[in-house]
Formats: structure tokens, sequence, C-alpha cells
């Protein structure tokens, strides 16, 4: 086991892995001639993720964060009242639909609220300078919901609501979200469409979910003009031109922006053989994205880099994925061989191809307006 001296944050709890999606088959709701089976956003992703941290012995040499519950005046700042009360209502009878694609349980709100909290919490652990860089390991996700309804899973904003924390309560001028979740960034984009105090950028599935969004003329409007880069990569994308997208047009953008703060909705449903997505992302692919953002934090904002788990539905293979983002965080290499990577690595298409290269010019041209 490697190291170099990094304070790692991390939230996890195990009401997270409470929230009730019930018994769906993959996404959709079960029902005749459809068998029931279990919802693709259940707990094991994640509890195999803490899971692996600690066999990999990594856990305790990263610095617990306590989650708390966000306050409705924090999460007002991006959803509207009459959603919230809607959310209250299920959660205190027997759950319902949130919204599209987004079933939730019986104390499903109050969890929300925990994993709003949650990323709150690293963020200001990171503010404070008690540590470097965190990853919230959280649940229900959240970069899909709207102000005023749930989708995709998602229930609360929680990268939004931290982005406004830091915006609203730390007075910092100028923040970047980077979404590398396979699906558009699409809730977040909407929080902060009209502000150019915020630089969201999504790296997603061309017109894979939801349809007919994250495209490259949704740059933003009013004085947010400019601001808001979408990145759609062909189906069949792998780690060359994730590298590509992020060396031609992510870290430029940041490097013209010089954002305070980077936030990254961080969902593993890019990678190989996810049941929702059709990428080809491996765990060293990850891995080196994540040093991309760290020298990019170190550059510009003090190393201050926070992560919120998002999406990533394969069971065997999201806790290598994240073990490696965390190892990169950390500075920590565990040892710990990730047993699926020669194969993912050995996957055809893995090199840049030419449509991909194709795709990524077309973003690049989105850079001249942050010139």
């Amino acid at each position: 086991m490697t190291s170099r001296p990094t304070r790692t944050g991390f939230v996890a709890h195990e009401l997270y892995l409470w929230h009730n999606t019930g018994n769906y088959a993959g996404p959709m709701p079960y029902g005749n001639p459809v068998q029931p089976d279990t919802h693709a956003e259940n707990p094991e992703t994640k509890r195999r993720f803490r899971n692996l941290l600690e066999v990999a012995g990594l856990t305790p040499l990263l610095h617990p964060i306590a989650p708390r519950e966000a306050t409705e005046a924090e999460i007002l700042r991006f959803h509207t009242a009459g959603y919230l009360d809607k959310l209250k209502a299920l959660s205190g009878e027997h759950g319902g639909d949130a919204g599209i694609f987004t079933p939730m349980g019986r104390g499903s709100y109050e969890i929300a609220l925990l994993s709003a909290g949650g990323v709150l919490a690293a963020l200001e652990a990171i503010m404070e300078g008690s540590v470097d860089n965190a990853y919230a390991l959280v649940r229900p996700p959240g970069h899909h919901a709207l102000a005023d309804m749930g989708m995709g899973f998602c229930l609360l904003g929680n990268a939004a609501i931290a982005g406004f924390h830091a915006l609203e309560h730390y007075g910092l001028e100028r923040i970047a979200l980077v979404d590398w979740d396979v699906h558009h960034g699409n809730g977040t984009q909407s929080a902060f469409y009209s502000d150019p105090r915020a630089l969201t950028i999504s790296v997603h599935q061309d017109n894979c979910f939801p349809p007919d969004s994250g495209h490259l003329h949704e740059r933003g409007t009013g004085a947010g003009v400019g601001f808001n880069l979408n990145v759609p990569l062909p189906a069949g994308s792998g780690v060359g031109a994730y590298e590509a997208a992020w060396e031609r047009v992510v870290i430029p953008a940041l490097d013209a922006y010089k954002p305070q703060l980077i936030i990254v909705p961080s969902g593993f449903d890019a990678g190989a053989y996810d049941p929702l997505g059709r990428m080809q992302m491996h765990s060293d692919g990850y891995r080196q994205l994540t040093e991309m953002l760290l020298a990019a934090a170190d550059r510009h904002c003090d190393g201050r880099l926070l992560m919120c788990h998002e999406g990533g539905y394969n069971t065997w293979t999201v806790p290598f994925f994240g073990l490696a983002v965390m190892e990169a965080l950390s500075g920590v290499r565990t040892g710990t061989q990730d047993p699926f990577l020669e194969m993912h690595a050995a996957l055809g298409g893995q090199a840049l191809q030419p449509h991909q290269s194709d795709a990524i010019t077309k973003a690049e041209a989105l850079l001249a307006a942050l010139a």
C-alpha cells in the first residue's frame, strides 16, 4: 500500500441503503407480462462499493464525515415548496411516484434530506479546511431531479443544492459542476441554466436519458449563455473517447473559467457492462479522469474537489470503479486488483474512434464563449 498525504473525506450512512424503490423490473414497473424483480436503483452497488473500501484497507485512511439532514431553506434554494409537500405526503404514507421513473417508499423523504445533507456536510468539511477533497456515497441520487418534480430515480438535486450552498453560504463567485454519469445531468443543468456563477458540464451518452436532452445547443440562457456545456458522446465510447473529451473540452473549460470549487456528480453507469448505458469505461479510466480533475482543482481552487454519488447499476464492477476513484482522491494505492480490468481494457473500440473524435470537435467549439 502506497500513499501521499491527502485528507480525503468520506460520507456514508446505513439509512441511504434503506431508501425503498420497491419491486420493479429494472427501471420498469412490473405487471403482466413482466415478472417482478429488483429496481435498478437498489442499495447493492452502493453497499458493495462501501464494503470493498473496507476490505481493501482504505476506509481507515479516509476521514469520516457524518451526514446531516439538509434544512428546508437549503432545499428551497432549488426546489419548490409544492414539490417538498408532495414528497412529505408520499413519504408519510406508503410511498409512490415522485416523478418520471422515480419511485419512493415510506420514509424516503427523510432519507433524501440526509442524502442532500451528506453532500452539504462534505462541502462544509472541504470549505472549512478539515479535508482536502471528499466523496459522498449518498442515496437517493440527484442529478435528474427538477425544481418541481423527481426524475430518473432522483428525489432531490444533491449537487445543485450543494452548489447553491457554496454560492450563497460561502460566497463563492465561480463553481464548476462536471457530471460524468452516462445519462445527461439535466436537473443540475436546469438549476444553473441562467446563472454565470456556475459552469455546468455534462459528458454523457448521446440521447440516452432523458430522451432528447443534453444536446450541444443547450448552452444556457440570459446571463448564463455559454456557461452550460454538453458533450454527448456516441454509444460505445470507451476510455479513449472520455480521455479525449477531458483533454479537449472539460479541462480547457475549467482552465478558462477558473472555478473556486469543483463538484462532480459521479455516476459509474458509463462503465462497461452497465445495464442502463452502452459505454465502455473501466476502473483505470475513472482513475485517469479523477487525476485530471484533481490537477485542475489544484491549479484553480486549492484542491477543493467534491464528488457525490449518482448512478451505476452493475453490482460486480461499480465497487472497483469506486475504489479507483477513492485511491486517486486519497493518493493511496491499496494494491487491490480489479479482476475485470483486463477484460474491459481488451474490449473492441476502447481507443478513440473517428466518429467519437468528430463529436468531441463539435463540443470544442463551445469553448469560444469562455475565452
